[in-house]
């Protein structure tokens, strides 16, 4: 009788931008997962380069939350010491995310995360047959809690989806171990 492999350690990550600018970043979560367990959490706002908040309306965040916070270029290297020692980076839509992240790097003279993304969207619709595949349905099938475009619940809620593929018999693809 062989023992199971231990899955690795990822990041799931979840943006918040306040308009269609990639550079917009208002809001970043990063959640820490070592094999099944949550380790660490870390959720930063963040002032975007410009004072006009389109989606407000969704985050609920504000000129007010913002105006007196870092910029990325600034919150990025508390944050990033939380990707060492990961195998990818897991995000909701990760096209979405990882291009967010990108531009803003790019922006502010940091060098881009040198990490696989992996797409829950993609994982979700594989593993179980899920569609459509947003966020809210995703979790209302696994029974996970999301308070939906709070940049903390998402990236949680996305850590977890992860979690319950590597549970799940059907998803033992290496991509998600």
């Amino acid at each position: 009788m062989g023992t199971a492999a231990v899955p690795g350690r990822f990041v799931a990550i979840d943006f918040e931008t306040a308009d269609y600018g990639r550079d917009s970043a208002c809001a970043l979560a990063v959640v820490v997962v070592d094999g099944l367990d949550v380790v660490e959490q870390r959720y930063a706002l963040i002032r975007p380069p410009r004072s006009h908040i389109h989606f407000s309306y969704l985050h609920k965040i504000t000129w007010a939350h913002v105006a007196d916070k870092p910029v990325f270029g600034e919150t990025w290297p508390t944050l990033l010491p939380l990707f060492e020692g990961a195998e990818f980076v897991a995000a909701h839509n990760a096209s979405f995310d990882k291009g967010v992240l990108a531009e803003c790097c790019r922006r502010s003279g940091h060098p881009p995360l040198a990490l696989p993304f992996r797409c829950t969207v993609a994982l979700a619709r594989k593993t179980w047959g899920i569609r459509p595949a947003n966020l809210p349905s995703v979790c209302r099938h696994l029974g996970i809690p999301l308070d939906h475009h709070h940049a903390a619940s998402d990236a949680l809620a996305c850590a977890k989806i992860v979690i319950a593929a590597r549970v799940t018999p059907t998803a033992r693809s290496p991509q998600w171990r």
